[in-house]
């Protein structure tokens, strides 16, 4: 009965050292004079690479009326984009709307029918690459609110 009480004893003092320690190391990260300079420096970077592929206007994927907002949104100007003869942007605009798609393989079904066989075959060798940047962005996105 005694090893019961002397082991939890002994966790329970183990886990406060544990958050003792990290309540210190976190004071002394926030407290470096480089700390703020470097978090500002990193979400510049981070926000210039966004701008750069377009990606930082996504929107909260819990927020179901900003998604349909942003989806609509993407697809018109996607299509604009395509009328007027830019595929390579009208196609990175119709791959957002994809990635953000609760359904993307019907509207895929829809894509395949409306466009052009060479257009849709662009589409389908962009999606991959432009869906893994849109899917990391996000995951920047989200580590930012923590």
């Amino acid at each position: 009965m005694m090893g019961g009480k002397t082991s939890s004893m002994a966790a329970g003092v183990a886990g406060a050292m544990f958050i003792g320690y990290c309540i210190y190391f976190d004071r002394k990260r926030r407290s470096d004079p480089n700390f703020k300079k470097r978090l500002q420096e990193r979400r510049r970077k981070q926000k210039s690479s966004q701008e750069k592929t377009g990606l930082a206007r996504l929107p909260d994927l819990k927020d179901a009326e900003a998604v349909q907002k942003f989806f609509l949104e993407e697809i018109q100007l996607g299509e604009e984009l395509l009328a007027q003869g830019d595929y390579e942007k009208g196609v990175e605009h119709l791959i957002s709307a994809i990635a953000v798609c609760g359904q993307p393989q019907q509207l895929l079904q829809v894509l395949q029918q409306t466009l052009p066989p060479p257009v849709f075959q662009m589409l389908l060798t962009k999606l991959p690459t432009i869906s893994q940047r849109i899917v990391s962005a996000q995951r920047l996105a989200e580590d930012d609110v923590e």
